[in-house]
Parts: structure tokens; C-alpha cells; sequence
């Protein structure tokens, strides 16, 4: 598909006699064609505009905001814009929508020259554009389809049910069900799917379990973590290549996530869906059938990301430690009745003194200086969680329970505990 577009757009430069680039609605470059010399040898000069739009292969919203506040949405012929050079537009444009049944589905961009061309370059130009605009609906509607069978994968049930839909995920992928994937989750994530995720083969919207559990990342935070409704997730199936396989994941997360959250090289691109999240992602599998094992790592992921700052805001399994274990456990085992009046409002203090006890192996000298108090004020503490809870916290699996009772409820959202510094 790719190699089609191409060769159109290759077609209209030649028509023109102007480099074009092809750009889908959400301004995510597609294709692009070479860019000669000027008649008299200079070389042709490119604006800022174009220029990171090749680079970055994607324009800003406000470059995206300026061009569409000249109707090429709307339009079906031939849009002439001038130059800006206030906005980084330092040349006229050309801009030709590439529509289906009434639709823009993208558009095709040239650089205005002298002389200009004439109406009849242009008109076969924009038939050409409109082919371009089929093969663009054909694209969305198999993507469309893609998504759906990698929702279905991700919510079926086990049994025959998710092997159908494997089934029908791998016949869906074609040779691109082939290699490594890894699954991502960004949550929460209130809005709709993005049309496109470099690197990704499927991008689907899946509703979280249990309508009023609290996840990582969303709304306003308490001082233990998140606060607020239950939130829907974006999953995103990310094809492996190259030696750095997770290469991929991570450039897909940096256009999701706002600015600056997912690391260098972070865009704004998908922020408005995607403030405050987390994000999360799974070991790589081979073969299909893994995936929801996969996508469930990824959850898992971006769960431990929310509850402890130095994972997140994106952090892989592989390295999220004992979340791999607590988040593979149904929920309602770890919420054991001896820790539930020290996660209550009342005593946030004294669970976050015991949560940062253990984290220090119980060594009480090391825990008393974490938490900047004297090691008789750590005492006292301890023998009041000793009381709330009736465990013995100089005995291994009290010591145990206890812990992981905490770690539970900071991974659910639950307790209103200050996080243990990082």
C-alpha cells in the first residue's frame, strides 16, 4: 500500500512539475517525492513547515489549525494558500484533498512556483488525488477492522472463544501476523482511538473492568495515588524490528503521551487524550495466542507506573518487580482483613511508616532516617501498626503479608498514604 501511494504521488509531481507530499487528515505524513533543483541550479528552499514534516514525518496542531482555517476540509478542487513566513511558511501552497464519497481522507501538498500550473495539470492532478483518496478509505476501513479483532482478542473470554479470535486477528494481519509484538497500554484514555500509532498494527479503546475502580493516572490525586470514576484504556499492538526491539513501543508511547512525559523525543501529539496517564509495556511474544497474556503485563505495567513515581510515567514488566506478581492476583485475595484498618483515612501515617519499614528490610535505623523522624518515634509507630493489625512484625510472614497488603492497595489506588519518597 505504502509503494501505491508513492507512485501517485510521484505521478502528481510529474504532472506539476513540483515535489508533492502526501499527508492523511491528521497531517501524519504518508508519502513524499524528491525535490529537484530550481531551473537555474539553486537548490529549492524549503520552509520550516515542510521541512519538519518530512523530518518528523507530522505537523503541530497549530500548523494543522492555520491550513484548515482556509477550508481544505471542506474543499474539492485545488486550495491556493500564501505564504506566512510569521508561521514558518516561508512559500505558497498548493494543497489538493484527497476525498471518497464526500470524505477528505488526506491531502496532497505542493510548493506554488512560477510559472503556475495550469487548470488542466491541475485538474488531472486532483484525479489523481481522488484515487489517493480511495486507497486511503480502504486503509481506515481495514484498520477499522484490525482494531475490532484486536479488541476481541484482548476481551474474550478463555477457550474457544479467544481462539476464534486470535484466529481472526492473525487472518486480519496477514504476513504482518508474523515476528515479534508487544502489547502497550496507555490509561486512562477518555477518548476515542487515534487514527494512526507509528510502529503499531492495531490501536483499539478497551473499557477497564469495575465501573468505579480508580486508575493510575487519572483525574485528581490523593496523597496516596489517583482519584476518581474508572477510566477506558488505548491498547496498541506494536510490531518488533531492528536490535532494540522495544524501539518501537517507546516511539509509539512518545506520540501518545503529553509532552515530555514518555522521555526524549515526546510530542504533544494525542496529549489532550492522554494527560495524566501512564503508560505500560508488555514483554515482546511470538506468536498470537499471547497476547492477552501480553496486554494483561502491559495493564500491570502501567498500573505500577501510577503507583510508584520511579517506574513511570512508562515502565515495562520486565522491570516493574514484585507489581508482576501482586497484579497477576485477583484483588479481592490481597485485600486481607488484618491490614484494612491501617489503609482506612485515619492512620495514613502509620501506613506509610510501615510500608517504608519493610521497603528497608526492616532495618530500622535506615527506615527512621527516610522518614526523618527519631528511631523511638519509628517504635512507637510500629507497635501501633502491630496493634491495628494483631501481626507480629518480628515474625517473616507477618512481615510478609503486611507488605504485600500494602503494595496491593498502592497498586489498586486504594488507602490515602503519601507515597514513600523515591
Amino acid at each position: 500500500m505504502k509503494g501505491d501511494y508513492q507512485d501517485l504521488v510521484d505521478e502528481i509531481s510529474a504532472l506539476l512539475g513540483a515535489p508533492a507530499t502526501l499527508e492523511n487528515r491528521d497531517f501524519r505524513l504518508i508519502a513524499f517525492g524528491a525535490h529537484d533543483s530550481d531551473s537555474d541550479g539553486s537548490e529549492l528552499v524549503l520552509d520550516p513547515v515542510r521541512t519538519r514534516s518530512i523530518l518528523t514525518r507530522q505537523s503541530t496542531a497549530a500548523v494543522r489549525s492555520w491550513f484548515e482555517g482556509f477550508g481544505i476540509a471542506r474543499a474539492i478542487g485545488p486550495v491556493r494558500i500564501p505564504a506566512a513566513p510569521e508561521a514558518g511558511v516561508l512559500r505558497g501552497r498548493i494543497c489538493l484533498p484527497a476525498r471518497h464519497h464526500g470524505i477528505v481522507q488526506g491531502y496532497v501538498w505542493l510548493l506554488d512556483q512560477e510559472p503556475s500550473p495550469d487548470a488542466g495539470a491541475l485538474a488531472a492532478a486532483m484525479e489523481v488525488a481522488q484515487r489517493i483518496g480511495v486507497l486511503l478509505a480502504e486503509e481506515a476501513r481495514a484498520g477499522a477492522g484490525l482494531s475490532r479483532e484486536f479488541l476481541a482478542v484482548l476481551t474474550a473470554g478463555r477457550g474457544r472463544q479467544q481462539d476464534m479470535a486470535v484466529a481472526a486477528l492473525r487472518m486480519a494481519l496477514g504476513p504482518g501476523e508474523e515476528g515479534l509484538h508487544a502489547a502497550v497500554c496507555v490509561s486512562p484514555w477518555p477518548g476515542e482511538a487515534p487514527a494512526s500509532v507509528p510502529g503499531a498494527a492495531a490501536v483499539c479503546v478497551v473499557p477497564r473492568p469495575g465501573a468505579g475502580e480508580e486508575e493510575p493516572g487519572s483525574g485528581a490525586r490523593g496523597p496516596d495515588g489517583p482519584a476518581g470514576p474508572g477510566r477506558r484504556s488505548l491498547a496498541v499492538l506494536i510490531r518488533m524490528r531492528g536490535t532494540d526491539p522495544l524501539a518501537p513501543a517507546m516511539t509509539a508511547i512518545a506520540r501518545l503521551m503529553p509532552r515530555g512525559a514518555a522521555g526524549p523525543g515526546a510530542t504533544a501529539s494525542g496529549a489532550a487524550g492522554a494527560a495524566g496517564a501512564t503508560a505500560g509495556v508488555s514483554d515482546p511474544v511470538r506468536a498470537l495466542a499471547g497476547l492477552p497474556a501480553a496486554w494483561q503485563q502491559a495493564v500491570a505495567a502501567a498500573r505500577a507506573a501510577g503507583a510508584r513515581p520511579r517506574l513511570g510515567p512508562v515502565a515495562q514488566w520486565s522491570a516493574i518487580g514484585p507489581y508482576r506478581m501482586l497484579a497477576s492476583m485477583a484483588e479481592e485475595a490481597l485485600d486481607d482483613p488484618a491490614a484494612r484498618a491501617l489503609l482506612g483515612p485515619a492512620h495514613p501515617e502509620l501506613a506509610r511508616t510501615a510500608e517504608v519499614f519493610l521497603d528497608c528490610a526492616g532495618q530500622a535505623g535506615r527506615a527512621a532516617a527516610v522518614l526523618g523522624i527519631h528511631r523511638q518515634t519509628l517504635y512507637y509507630r510500629l507497635a501501633r501498626v502491630e496493634q491495628l493489625t494483631g501481626l507480629d512484625l518480628d515474625e517473616g510472614e507477618d512481615r510478609l503479608l503486611l507488605h504485600m497488603s500494602l503494595k496491593a492497595a498502592r497498586l489498586h489506588g486504594r488507602g490515602q498514604r503519601p507515597a514513600p519518597p523515591e
